[in-house]
């Protein structure tokens, strides 16, 4: 008994020596292994590269407070529409994104994605060590990767916030950024963002803009076949380029259909159905021809959402092309076309070319309808083979206007003030005053002759009446926007300003005394909206009564005279009564007519850009001859309707 209780106990403490010698070397190789760790971190941090990642992370928390939801939802496309709500131009930037809402995409898009980009999609918090490991393991066992190893919220981290360089700092960035995009945004939220912002090859970002441009047609009418088919491109968007490479796209959309039926997000039967669907490619054909009133449309649309929104010029320009609005115009494209081919028959003959290539001689045209206020046609040259339509003269030049501001800042005002049609007024030269064109002067004659016969001498005589300050307030009430200080002088009554007036202004103001003396601001915008058809603004062009409307009827009766007996003689619109005023400015540089039937009031100047005179070009001329023929066709048809109805 003795012994075997001896033999226990040295048993008993060879096994206690033995447990004390593992635990004290366990503990030796724990010490050991947070000695190597330690100092592992040390040369880590000594190295820099664990400040490098804590700014990296400090970055991302930055990025992150300053993202709104603006940040995936700019650089939509936009869209413009004409009086008859055609689609006549699209609001273009460098992604031309057709932004669809959660709401609006397919939930094949979805599944789509999620089943080839990110299985664990709806599990994981924006980084998945999950997918690392198998997208390693695939490269190990196939030689190939069929699932990336970033999920899609670094995939989106990466597109909106970084770059893709390929840097570990990048790459850790981008896994901070995506953390906390989950912590913002909810699942719905960041895969409508992924959607909507991934690139399709080809220019076309987004799945709605893809679809279009590769099928045709909108993503809520593909099939299930032709949805694999586009969510397969932005893997690789030069590998997978349908247009080229349509092979591999096809066996991509294999992989996609097969992942989708694994994840039991299709049957069996869809599968094979969408597999032995036949691809037939249908790119976009759609073009727009590009005219003079397009560049007049854009800055409306860029004024009209200043009004709604408040900011500034520069902001909401950048909105009208990245923010996917639909603009509503006024413009009407056949009288557009209408209005260029009446400038462009006409000036046909004259076909002498600036040192840049351009015509020499030039003209800008505006046609306000008067029911509205608001602009329908707009020329800003004419039509030259090679020469975009930039530089609209029609609300971007300003020339002296000539004799046709006699009846905005001398006659009315003066009609306002006691004179009328019949009216006797004076016709003779004055000592320091200004000559007839015809340097002819008649002595004693009607208001309503000096009218017809543009009597420099009486709009002279009169304007220093009434004072230049009194004369050009009227042309301040309407937006005017060149009424310098050295304008007031007497000079301003025969159309001698120091810059002028645009056709765009002197055909509102024409407008103005058709339309009763109630001056309304032109525009050719009735509204914008998202492209929801949430309304953002419905521009108001605001009344504002600046002559008396009797006045204006009396200056409409004169001006009827203009047509019939005066300088524009024989050019009245057949069987419809009209009224207008020429102008020729000093050396025969500027010639303009401007005038009105109840329906419409065009204003049209001819001229060089670089001014110079010609002989053959006055208000009697070039402009009324194309006032003339424009107008004739424009009313045919309609029936005669009385001025001052």
């Amino acid at each position: 008994m003795r012994k075997s209780t001896v033999k226990k106990k040295k048993k008993k403490n060879t096994h206690k020596k033995r447990k004390d010698m593992s635990s004290f070397f366990f503990r030796l190789t724990q010490i050991a292994m947070l000695c190597i760790l330690i100092g592992a971190c040390w040369i880590f941090y000594q190295s820099g590269y664990i400040q490098t990642v804590i700014q990296l992370h400090q970055e991302a928390q930055d990025v992150m407070e300053a993202s709104s939801i603006r940040d995936f939802q700019s650089n939509q496309r936009g869209e413009v529409y004409d009086a008859d709500g055609s689609l006549i131009a699209l609001l273009k930037n460098d992604k031309n994104i057709i932004y669809l809402p959660d709401a609006e995409i397919p939930q094949q898009v979805k599944d789509a994605f999620v089943s080839i980009e990110d299985k664990r999609f709806y599990k994981h918090h924006g980084f998945d060590p999950f997918a690392i490991l198998r997208a390693a393991q695939s490269l190990i066992s196939k030689n190939s990767i069929t699932q990336g190893g970033s999920t899609i919220t670094q995939q989106l981290a990466r597109n909106i916030y970084l770059t893709h360089t390929v840097k570990w700092e990048r790459k850790v960035e981008e896994i901070f950024i995506a953390i906390a995009l989950e912590r913002k945004y909810s699942k719905e939220e960041l895969l409508e963002f992924y959607i909507n912002n991934i690139y399709f090859s080809n220019g076309y970002y987004g799945i709605q803009a893809a679809s279009q441009g590769y099928f045709s047609k909108d993503a809520d009418d593909l099939t299930l076949s032709e949805t694999a088919f586009l969510c397969g491109i932005p893997n690789s968007p030069g590998s997978y380029d349908p247009l080229i490479h349509i092979e591999n796209t096809l066996k991509r959309r294999d992989l996609i259909l097969q992942n989708m039926k694994e994840e039991k997000m299709i049957s069996d039967a869809e599968y094979e159905q969408a597999l032995a669907e036949t691809i037939t490619l249908n790119p976009s054909k759609i073009t727009f021809t590009r005219t003079w009133a397009h560049i007049y449309i854009y800055e409306c649309a860029t004024r009209a959402l200043m009004e709604a929104t408040g900011e500034d010029y520069d902001t909401c320009r950048e909105k009208l092309y990245t923010d996917g609005y639909r603009v509503y115009t006024s413009i009407n494209l056949d009288t557009q076309k209408l209005l260029q081919d009446s400038v462009d028959q006409e000036l046909s003959n004259y076909n002498t070319l600036n040192s840049n290539g351009t015509y020499a001689l030039q003209a800008s045209a505006v046609c306000i309808d008067n029911d509205t206020g608001l602009v329908t046609a707009m020329v800003g040259g004419r039509t030259q083979e090679g020469i975009l339509p930039d530089y609209n003269r029609a609300f971007m030049s300003f020339r002296q206007p000539g004799s046709s501001i006699k009846p905005l800042i001398v006659y009315t005002p003066a009609l306002e003030r006691g004179y009328t049609a019949s009216s006797t007024v004076m016709d003779a030269k004055e000592e320091d005053g200004p000559s007839n064109s015809s340097d002819r002067y008649a002595g004693a004659i009607s208001l309503r002759t000096a009218v017809e016969q543009s009597k420099n001498t009486v709009a002279h005589r009169l304007f220093r009446e009434i004072t230049p300050e009194v004369g050009l307030s009227y042309l301040l009430d309407m937006n005017f926007a060149s009424v310098k200080e050295e304008d007031y002088t007497l000079a301003s009554a025969l159309g001698g300003f120091t810059a002028g007036a645009s056709s765009l202004e002197m055909t509102a103001g024409y407008a103005a005394i058709a339309n009763e003396g109630v001056y309304r601001q032109p525009t050719c915008i009735t509204m914008i909206t998202d492209m929801q058809g949430n309304i953002i603004t419905i521009p108001e062009q605001g009344n504002r009564q600046v002559y008396e409307s009797d006045a204006a009827h009396e200056m409409t009766n004169i001006l009827e005279g203009v047509l019939i007996r005066g300088t524009a003689k024989g050019k009245a619109i057949p069987d419809m009564p009209c009224a207008g005023k020429t102008g020729t400015t000093n050396d025969n540089i500027d010639g303009w007519f401007v005038g009105y039937s109840s329906y419409y009031t065009t204003g049209i100047w001819v001229g060089f850009d670089s001014p110079r005179g010609n002989s053959a070009l006055a208000g009697s001329t070039y402009p009324v001859n194309i006032w003339h023929s424009f107008m004739t066709e424009l009313h045919d048809g309609l029936p005669s309707k009385p001025l001052n109805d």
